[in-house]
């Protein structure tokens, strides 16, 4: 099986930087960490997205170590996946909209 192509919404990727910024706050080089983590389960979902449907047509991913989720959609016809957000577990989810 062919890789999907990863597509990631803007909004995500203010969502990723968020995140690694406050990281490298909290400790130098904690935001490299969790974007190498957070490369590897993308890297992952190109090989293997089909994962349960959690909402509407949306699927999701968990860090491992770090509290987040990859919030995705898989386009099969076009053989891709969209990441619309990379969310933080621990936030009040009404907070996500």
């Amino acid at each position: 099986m062919a890789n999907y192509q990863l597509i990631i919404d803007r909004r995500a990727i203010a969502e990723i930087q968020s995140a690694i910024d406050y990281y490298n706050e909290v400790q130098s080089g904690l935001g490299l960490e969790f974007e190498n983590e957070l490369n590897e389960k993308l890297t992952f979902l190109s090989e293997q997205p089909f994962f349960q449907i959690r909402y509407k047509d949306v699927r999701c991913l968990p860090l491992i170590r770090f509290p987040f989720m990859v919030h995705y959609q898989v386009d099969n016809p076009q053989e891709r996946v969209i990441v619309r957000a990379v969310l933080n577990t621990r936030r009040d989810p009404k907070s996500w909209l």
